[in-house]
């Protein structure tokens, strides 16, 4: 057995249906849907799961989703893969916009661009993914994210645009 065999880890994910969880956001506000999201009435999103990720903070137009990255994120080169923050990203900044709209109402995103400022590590405590509304439409949402570490140090920020979807 190698040095590598020997240190190998597992991590077991469970989660419930998204669709019957889609449905039963469907009959609520954007606001009111994550907010149970956040305070367990509703389970959360499968990704979420996988990425250790919950709700901080829900208002209308911005929402905080905090994580802390373990080492199953990581790419070859030893650090937290670049998507793990594009998905927290995008996750923050559609549902800033979720919370923005009434029920029976959806969203979808159609652009994201993402900034990389620092590399994320495993074992160097939580991360915290801010999403705030810039401006809503009656079509097309604007939104923008930033990542920050536990200290408060800028580690990534995004600008999305979300479709409206009746």
């Amino acid at each position: 057995m190698t040095d590598v065999e020997a240190q190998v880890r597992s991590k077991t994910i469970t989660w419930q249906d998204p669709l019957a969880t889609a449905r039963l956001g469907a009959t609520m506000s954007g606001l009111e849907y994550m907010t149970a999201i956040a305070d367990g009435r509703v389970p959360p999103a499968p990704i979420a799961e996988h990425f250790g990720m919950r709700w901080e903070r829900i208002e209308a137009g911005e929402v905080v989703a905090v994580a802390e990255p373990d080492e199953s994120l990581y790419n070859p080169i030893g650090m937290v893969h670049g998507g793990v923050a594009a998905t927290m990203l995008d996750s923050v900044i559609g549902c800033a916009v979720h919370t923005t709209l009434p029920a029976g109402v959806g969203y979808a995103s159609v652009e994201l661009k993402v900034s990389y400022l620092r590399a994320i590590h495993a074992g160097r405590g939580e991360i915290r993914a801010t999403g705030r509304v810039v401006k809503e439409g009656s079509r097309i949402a604007f939104a923008e994210g930033e990542i920050r570490d536990a200290e408060g140090r800028l580690l990534a920020t995004a600008s999305g645009t979300c479709v409206i979807t009746r």
